[in-house]
């Protein structure tokens, strides 16, 4: 759905992007992390259609950027880090003033209108100017303006900023949902706990792309494998228990829980358990040690030299 080779943007002697090569497929919510000034924004407004790439080519649902882009435009939905929204304007007239640009009929504007500020929360409150909403009802207006012409391809820049937490899961089953529509959702967000609940692969960019995989796969690569147990009052013979194991690898002991590689812990984990009982250890818990993507984003950025 969503394609680039080689894509850059400079502006006078700065590079915000650099060869970018990338494929998004369709039905796919692919979440975009980086540093703040590392290109994410630049790189889905060239996708866009707002700014012009200095070099290389892109693809939007199949239309060429910078040859299709009026209709790349009327295929795609993008919410901005700023509202852009009309304040004297009551939340029923922005959403018709935007579905009117996007040339849909009045019954069709009606009912877009009133099922996405349902959908949102904003139903009550939509006769009120939109300069007496809190940040937060901002957003969610922005968000059913970027939907209001069912588009193919969704932006979504920073979606769930400034949202109490029961706002922003609203936001976050809504754009699951989209998935389950077969939409295209390419995410930029700083919020690593949304982007692993959500998306179905992440890339890592900093002016270029670091890495591409699943959340899961790329904390295998990092990281391998682990398992942990926790054992009351351990001891000197479980130690050595496992140390005997030649298939348990890189041992940690940290007070009472215990780490251990494992390449095939399905396999391993009850001969890891048996050792460990049949040693005379009081095995309290055992479950996979899992890294979290904040973990994996910050030791792959930390890698990367500064630009």
């Amino acid at each position: 759905m969503i394609q680039t080779h080689n894509l850059a943007k400079t502006f006078d002697k700065f590079t915000a992007v650099a060869d970018l090569s990338l494929t998004v497929e369709a039905g796919e919510i692919f979440a975009f992390l980086g540093p703040n000034g590392a290109g994410k924004t630049t790189t889905m407004r060239m996708l866009a259609c707002l700014i012009a790439p200095t070099s290389g080519e892109a693809t939007v649902a199949g239309l060429r950027v910078g040859q299709d882009d009026d209709a790349i435009r009327a295929r795609i939905g993008i919410l901005t880090e700023a509202p852009g929204l009309y304040e004297k304007l009551n939340a029923v007239q922005n959403l018709d003033f935007f579905a009117r640009l996007y040339g849909l009929d009045a019954a069709t504007r009606a009912k877009q209108i009133a099922r996405y500020l349902d959908i949102l929360g904003l139903g009550e409150r939509q006769q009120e100017p939109v300069g007496n909403f809190s940040k937060g009802m901002k957003q969610k207006l922005s968000i059913a303006r970027a939907l209001l012409h069912e588009p193919q391809v969704v932006f979504f820049d920073e979606p769930t900023s400034a949202l109490d937490p029961e706002s922003a899961k609203v936001v976050r089953d809504f754009i699951a949902e989209l998935k389950s529509e077969g939409r295209t959702i390419f995410l930029c967000t700083h919020n690593l706990d949304e982007a692993d609940r959500l998306a179905d692969r992440v890339g890592v960019f900093k002016q270029h792309l670091i890495q591409v995989d699943t959340p899961e796969n790329l904390r295998r690569k990092l990281y391998g494998q682990r398992v942990l147990f926790r054992v009351r009052d351990l001891t000197d013979a479980p130690k050595r228990a496992l140390a005997a194991l030649p298939f348990a690898r890189d041992i940690q002991f940290n007070g009472d829980t215990i780490s251990i590689a494992l390449d095939a812990p399905d396999e391993m984990t009850p001969r890891v358990v048996n050792a460990l009982v049949d040693a005379g250890a009081a095995l309290c818990e055992v479950r996979p040690e899992r890294a979290s993507l904040e973990e994996v984003y910050l030791d792959l950025v930390k890698t990367e030299p500064r630009q």
